[in-house]
């Protein structure tokens, strides 16, 4: 089965840009735009360690502000203008910046960072044929995410095993900033590849009080282990959303892979990554249809109960596992 295509991003990965005097980072994923902002001030303190850097609120910008700061120096050094929130830019940046793209000055570096949406689409199209486009487009599914940590580790010239990369995806990967910072830490950290065993070393309480782990344990038929995990999750300030959360896309991936045989679909009709894919095949050993559709039903009464359905969502979450259990066997 061929993979699943991911759409191609409209420009560079923050890793390759090179300074220009117009660079446009286009994209709402806050930690690969920080990226992109360090990358290129560092190449410009490369270029002339007097570097004059300067941030502008494009949402706040004053008339002639661009102007004033592009304009050549007394003491000849390079000048850097951060341009942040373009997206929610006034008009007389977007008038200015037009402008400027008139007669960029060669001396001096311009960033403007644009955080999605079609506000100055005009000024964006500008931006895009004067210099480069970094990419940043949001981190979001589990198998971006994924993806996220693999390049991570890669760039790093590091080995993580794939059940090692899903078990730091869902210890840490609601948060990117703090997912990025995970990785990081194991790769300074650790030597050699990581394995699912390294993970748990350094976030082991995160991981066995995830929804997933719940999930995980209760798939497997493991009631005990994820009666323990759920009550677990809850004492430390879990709430029981989250957990039945976990169970409900659990059996979705496992109701969507146990389908792809039978009605001839693919990777990309079914929405998953190819690792997601494996490892719900593995997961439906010991599953049979008519169980996996009991276990679906349990939990989306649990979904309802802890949403203020019922008078009790920590019984909620047991008797949704419990009745995972009994559909199982």
């Amino acid at each position: 089965m061929p993979p699943r295509q991911r759409k191609a991003p409209a420009g560079l990965s923050w890793d390759v840009v090179e300074l220009a005097p117009i660079v446009l980072i286009k994209g709402p994923e806050a930690v690969l735009a920080d990226r992109a902002r360090t990358r290129l001030m560092r190449q410009a303190r490369d270029i002339d360690p007097d570097t004059e850097i300067t941030h502008v609120d494009a949402a706040a910008y004053a008339p002639a502000q661009l102007g004033v700061l592009t304009s050549p120096s007394l003491f000849g050094e390079r000048r850097l203008i951060m341009v942040d929130n373009a997206n929610q830019m006034n008009d007389a940046f977007l008038t200015e910046m037009l402008d400027y793209l008139e007669h960029v000055e060669e001396d001096c570096w311009v960033i403007v960072h644009h955080g999605g949406g079609q506000r100055g689409k005009k000024l964006l199209d500008a931006l895009a044929t004067a210099g480069p486009v970094v990419a940043c487009e949001e981190i979001k599914t589990d198998g971006d995410k994924a993806a996220f940590i693999a390049q991570d580790f890669r760039r790093a010239r590091r080995r993580i095993d794939r059940e090692a990369v899903t078990a730091l995806v869902e210890a840490v990967g609601s948060d990117v900033a703090e997912l990025a910072a995970a990785s990081a830490q194991l790769i300074a950290d650790t030597s050699g590849t990581v394995t699912t065993d390294v993970v748990k070393r350094y976030y082991g309480n995160r991981v066995e009080a995830s929804g997933f782990a719940v999930a995980d344990a209760a798939l497997a038929g493991d009631i005990p282990k994820a009666l323990a995990l759920s009550r677990h999750a809850i004492d430390t300030g879990t709430s029981p959303v989250p957990l039945v959360a976990a169970l409900a896309m659990k059996l979705r991936s496992l109701a969507k892979v146990g389908g792809m045989q039978a009605r001839g679909l693919n990777a990309r009709d079914v929405g998953l990554a190819p690792w997601q894919i494996d490892r719900a095949r593995r997961e439906l050993r010991g599953w049979r249809p008519e169980g996996l559709g009991a276990a679906i039903i349990a939990v989306a009464q649990a979904d309802e109960d802890v949403k203020g359905g019922g008078k009790d969502p920590v019984y909620a979450v047991e008797k949704a596992i419990l009745a995972i259990g009994a559909a199982r066997g």
